[in-house]
């Protein structure tokens, strides 16, 4: 369906683009762009690799365990069906820490992990247990403190000053994490009736 959607999309620019006589500002796109997403991928390698060693070092030295353990009275909210002390709680926890942190990419294997580990607890294989869900939704609102990626990216274009983003960041994280979970809390509400 995405690629469809895509596609279409794709369709309507260059059509918009032929009839306005603006073809040769695509191709300068079709050219110019893939080096510059080049660049942007090569800056972010750097961030994302020392960020993976740095939480399985800390995965490695028990400290993911510990921060598990601080955030488990808000992991006994958000996460009921989950028992103390699964490994899953830890994957949890990394994910979230890395995603604060702003280095998104960074969080993916925890991610994929935490979500392996709620698939060994979940009792119906066809579709995914509450805990996925709201992992799910969680990861989704945008859990960020710190948009360490986007500040990088900001510092590569030389934006006057990268850091003017981060209130509004903390803010926006605060909304929507809010709501996302108050949303997943509702819809799980009304799935039990």
């Amino acid at each position: 369906m995405m690629n469809k959607l895509w596609a279409f999309f794709i369709i309507i620019g260059i059509t918009f683009a032929i009839f306005s006589g603006n073809i040769d500002i695509i191709n300068k796109e079709i050219i110019e762009y893939p080096n510059e997403i080049f660049n942007i991928f090569i800056s972010m390698v750097p961030l994302m690799v020392i960020w993976s060693g740095i939480m399985n070092i800390a995965k490695d030295a028990g400290l993911l365990n510990k921060i598990s353990k601080f955030m488990s009275p808000l992991f006994k909210i958000i996460f009921p069906d989950i028992p103390k002390g699964h490994e899953s709680l830890d994957y949890i926890a990394s994910n979230l820490t890395i995603n604060m942190l702003g280095i998104h990419n960074a969080s993916t294997p925890f991610g994929l992990k935490a979500m392996k580990s709620l698939n060994e607890l979940n009792k119906n294989k066809e579709e995914a247990s509450r805990s996925m869900i709201t992992f799910l939704v969680l990861n989704t609102s945008g859990v960020t403190i710190i948009a360490t990626d986007i500040l990088a990216i900001r510092s590569m274009y030389n934006a006057t000053n990268p850091t003017d983003i981060l209130l509004v960041t903390i803010i926006g994280t605060i909304i929507t994490t809010f709501v996302a979970l108050i949303l997943d809390r509702i819809f799980y509400y009304f799935k039990g009736r």
